[in-house]
């Protein structure tokens, strides 16, 4: 979503100082926005930041095949390297000094037991962020001690420590600007899921953000625009639902014609309200005339390109820029749709969607997305704040 220029000033940015930088990947390795492409794949990213790949692989049941499986993602694309593999459930030490004698290279450095008894619990949608309640310390500390018993650590610093000196652009342009504007971003256990650069490019641009809580305010903070980003409303329908006052804030708020933007959970808080499983609507806000109903199935995933077919608060009509979508709810509209903005495809699959609902000054979708693929919309949401 971000481009290799954007990917590498993020890591340059966080990574700053740091002895070692270790980057997740998501899905499998060679998995992105094609079948058949590294576009969006953690391949892709390694590849950018010229990283050598700790591979995880799933050993349960398996010896000598963990060979042919390492052999495959070795082999697959000579560009990448394959420092190290890592083997997840191993049966015993055992069933480790197996995989070892298996494969040659790279090296097994480690694996880990399954271990029902520390296994991390489910949290809603998998996502919800970890917290002492559901995440204690004793599972981190367990697990912690286990990875210093069947991992070889030196060794796998020496892997990370291969890793070659990058060339960063220049991170000129996010630089601190004058103050333009204040924009209010929700913040809570209901809302949370932003991606820091795009909170870090609206204070680049001279945006004040200052947080809130539609859970357990009463009332807006004095600011020019509001932000509200993706989350769990879902699970916290009913506090949100009972705060009236915050709910006649953003109302008023939206009645003054100030801009409010709002992505997927802040969407469905939006809404006139939300369905959950048990079949009971909560209300919302009401700005968007549409029930958010939950299912017990995911309804998209991936990621998506955007191009706006009239002017929004982020900007003139044919902004284009990408961002993903994860979501278990659809918008149902009880009558007439909502007036729409963008055109939006799907990376893999390619059909045009009717998408970004608009009524007022309010603009909301379930895409999260992700500015620096164009800060262009950065720009334009600061823009109307600041107006």
């Amino acid at each position: 979503m971000m481009g290799r220029e954007a990917v590498l000033e993020t890591f340059a940015s966080t990574s700053s100082g740091a002895d070692i930088a270790l980057i997740e990947g998501m899905m499998g390795l060679f998995d992105g926005a094609s079948a058949t492409s590294e576009e969006g794949s953690t391949a892709q990213i390694a590849k950018w930041l010229d990283a050598p790949v700790a591979l995880v692989v799933d050993a349960s049941g398996m010896a000598r095949t963990l060979a042919a499986v390492v052999h495959g993602a070795a082999t697959f694309d000579p560009e990448l390297k394959l420092g190290a593999v890592l083997a997840n459930r191993v049966g015993s030490r055992g069933h480790l000094d197996l995989l070892r004698q298996a494969v040659s290279h790279p090296p097994v450095l480690g694996g880990l037991p399954n271990e029902p008894a520390f296994a991390f619990p489910e949290r809603h949608l998998g996502l919800i962020t970890a917290s002492e309640e559901s995440v204690p310390d004793r599972l981190l500390n367990e697990w912690g001690r286990k990875v210093q018993e069947w991992f070889d650590i030196d060794a796998l610093l020496e892997v990370a420590r291969s890793a070659p000196v990058l060339f960063i652009p220049s991170l000129s342009a996010v630089s601190p600007a004058p103050v333009r504007c204040k924009i209010g971003y929700a913040y809570d256990a209901a809302f949370h899921f932003y991606y820091e650069d795009n909170l870090r490019r609206l204070r680049a641009l001279g945006a004040e953000l200052v947080p809130f809580s539609p859970i357990n305010d009463s009332r807006l903070p004095e600011v020019d625009g509001l932000y509200f980003g993706g989350g769990y409303p879902e699970v916290h329908a009913v506090a949100l639902a009972a705060n009236a006052s915050m709910k006649a804030e953003i109302a008023l708020f939206a009645a003054a014609q100030k801009p409010i933007y709002a992505e997927c959970g802040g969407l469905m808080y939006l809404s006139k309200g939300v369905r959950t499983l048990d079949g009971r609507v909560h209300e919302m806000a009401g700005l968007i005339h549409a029930i958010a109903i939950l299912h017990d199935r995911l309804q998209a995933l991936g990621y998506v390109e955007v191009e706006t077919t009239a002017p929004t608060l982020l900007g003139p009509a044919g902004l284009r820029f990408r961002g993903h979508q994860f979501r278990y709810s659809e918008l149902r509209f009880e009558s007439e749709p909502q007036s729409r903005a963008y055109h939006l495809r799907s990376r893999l699959t390619g059909p045009v969607q009717h998408e970004g609902y608009r009524a007022g000054s309010v603009l909301a979708s379930y895409v999260h997305a992700h500015w620096a693929s164009n800060p262009a919309a950065a720009e334009g949401f600061v823009k109307s704040c600041s107006r």
